[in-house]
């Protein structure tokens, strides 16, 4: 583990294994860098890769206060430490900001992105309005697995009964230990709609995937692909929303080893 200055002098925690041209993995959801860990080990048989822990999550200090703005401040210290520009590769929410980041002009050459979470209208129940102001508010008083059942009910659309028995389950605690940045997350995914003309605006190639398990996370990928001006999109089929690292690797590979 290394650590990087961001902006406002925050230590982000890191890895970096493996050689070649870089590529900095962005993870979603309340996990640290060692969810994606797998996927990195795979990767790195061609490439450079650098995994972080996000604001609020695993060795990275919780810097008050949040601002969506420090995100993208970390992934360019990132990509400053990675030699000046990097490939991302994005999961779920981590793929938000890869796309924010990318509108945002970071020296970004490649992005791939998977299962991006943004709502198209129709296509699900929508997140209640105000389910960024229900995430702080449990913060503030410490509920964090409250936190967590929120985000998986509202946000994550699992069914209820399947929540009952994850917070029966022993590792539930732990997990929850973790739900604080849940807040962080709907503050960057905001009414979780579509950023189109963000969208527009990134010219580098993209890659879209999805594995066709969840319809409405289908159909964002799918109009995600349209607005990208060069998207390659492709599908792994029947693999969820937690991709199997040995599904997603070679897809991700060959993307971005492709003409470098």
């Amino acid at each position: 583990m290394t650590f990087v200055t961001s902006q406002d002098g925050t230590r982000i925690a890191y890895d970096s294994i493996g050689s070649g041209p870089a590529v900095i993995v962005i993870g979603g959801g309340p996990v640290d860098r060692t969810a994606e860990s797998p996927l990195a080990a795979l990767l790195a048989e061609h490439f450079t890769i650098y995994s972080y822990d996000r604001r609020g999550r695993g060795e990275t200090v919780d810097t008050a206060a949040y601002s969506v703005d420090r995100e993208f401040d970390d992934l360019q210290a990132l990509i400053t430490e990675a030699g000046g520009s990097a490939m991302v590769y994005g999961t779920s929410g981590g793929a938000m900001i890869a796309i924010q980041a990318a509108a945002r002009g970071l020296p970004i050459t490649k992005l791939a992105l998977w299962e991006v979470p943004y709502i198209l209208p129709g296509t699900r129940e929508p997140v209640p309005a105000d389910y960024r102001d229900q995430q702080y508010a449990l913060r503030a008083q410490g509920r964090f697995g409250d936190m967590m059942e929120l985000f998986m009910l509202k946000a994550a659309l699992m069914p209820a009964g399947f929540v009952e028995g994850m917070k029966a389950a022993p590792f539930w605690e732990a997990m929850a230990a973790g739900a604080s940045c849940l807040a962080y997350d709907a503050d960057v995914a905001a009414d979780f709609g579509l950023p189109s003309e963000a969208l527009k605006t990134i010219t580098i190639p993209t890659l879209v995937i999805d594995g066709a398990t969840t319809p409405w996370i289908t159909a964002a990928a799918e109009a995600i692909a349209d607005a990208l001006p060069d998207a390659h999109r492709t599908t792994l089929h029947g693999q969820p929303h937690n991709v199997d690292a040995a599904a997603i690797a070679p897809a991700v590979t060959e993307f971005f080893g492709a003409n470098r």
